[in-house]
């Protein structure tokens, strides 16, 4: 049957080179069913919602910054090792129209775990509305995915390997849904350590939750357990968080009536 060639563009280049190196990542998965209700109801208190995707992420954050494992990388540069980073970076999945093309570009996020819910909203926001060239790190990746291949391999393996240089330029885990779409991913690859992933939330707050991970860092086990303690932060920490600001929004509410 005769068909067409379509020559590959910037952007299906940089996702065919991440996954030459997330096919030699050997990704486990764990899954665990969580009830989110005290997060929902928080939610639910306010007038502007975060998305669920801020408030994953503002747990995930929180999660890594109490359990090391997730904050580690298997390098081979100089030589095969472990090196631990002192805080986290975020890479989150956007899918973006370029060129008349829907695309999928990663935005980093520096320390989420010290940044508010309402913070990570904007930046969040910014690198899924800002035109594409705008945004630093869909501009510096469609760059690199222009040059011949040898050259840009080279880069993105000395980027993965390089411990000082791997957090800054993909993060130190990955957070990619569909959920939003009805759907639900299975088995998404990536070159990091982490990436979660959730599937759709029910009216009552019931979730499935994934951290899909590479087995030289980590045993399931562990990944078993933060995902218990990952509930608890949801439903605590960060359930707490948007309860303080529905509060302030209703204190704010009563100043303007009686001022008005």
């Amino acid at each position: 049957m005769r068909g067409r060639a379509l020559k590959l563009s910037a952007p299906r280049r940089l996702v065919n080179d991440l996954m030459r190196f997330s096919i030699g990542v050997p990704r486990v998965t764990v899954q665990r069913q969580m009830d989110l209700g005290s997060l929902l109801k928080a939610r639910k208190a306010l007038h502007t919602k975060p998305s669920w995707t801020v408030l994953f992420l503002k747990g995930y954050a929180l999660l890594a910054a109490e359990t090391p494992e997730l904050r580690r990388a298997y390098v081979k540069f100089p030589w095969p090792q472990l090196y631990e980073y002192p805080l986290s970076v975020a890479s989150i999945a956007h899918e973006r129209e370029h060129d008349g093309e829907r695309v999928v570009l990663l935005s980093l996020i520096k320390d989420p775990e010290h940044r508010s819910v309402a913070e990570l909203e904007a930046l969040v926001q910014a690198a899924r509305t800002r035109p594409v060239l705008e945004v630093k790190e869909f501009r510096r990746a469609l760059g690199v995915a222009r040059l011949p291949t040898p050259i840009r391999r080279t880069l993105m393996w000395l980027g993965l390997n390089i411990g000082r240089q791997r957090a800054n330029r993909f993060g130190t885990f990955q957070l990619s849904v569909y959920s939003g779409l009805g759907a639900e991913s299975l088995n998404p690859l990536t070159p990091l350590t982490t990436l979660l992933n959730y599937g759709l939330i029910g009216d009552e707050g019931s979730v499935r939750v994934r951290i899909h991970y590479d087995h030289r860092v980590m045993d399931g086990a562990n990944v078993a357990r933060a995902l218990e303690r990952f509930e608890k932060i949801l439903n605590g920490p960060v359930a707490d968080e948007l309860g303080g600001r529905a509060q302030n929004a209703t204190v704010i509410e009563k100043q303007e009536d009686q001022t008005g």
